[in-house]
């Protein structure tokens, strides 16, 4: 469920088709985000999910796995 959350806010902050962010895509370079987009990226995915994720760990979301991974981490604690 996280991911298609996940996936539908990245499609509509990269102008991109839901089907094209797999959980393997790379933020930087399968889906041509640069920082800024990446920061507005979590701040959606915090919204959502009504979590805050730590300015360490999202330095070390590089995929859209990681970035699921991170909000089952923070919505468990």
């Amino acid at each position: 469920m996280e991911f298609k959350k996940i996936q539908k806010i990245i499609a509509e902050e990269m102008n991109l088709n839901e089907e094209d962010v797999k959980p393997e895509s790379r933020f930087v370079e399968d889906l041509a985000a640069d920082s800024l987009d990446v920061i507005q990226i979590v701040l959606k995915i915090e919204e959502e999910f009504d979590i805050e994720i730590p300015d360490d760990a999202v330095e070390h979301i590089s995929t859209v796995q990681d970035a699921v991974d991170q909000i089952r981490n923070e919505a468990g604690k």
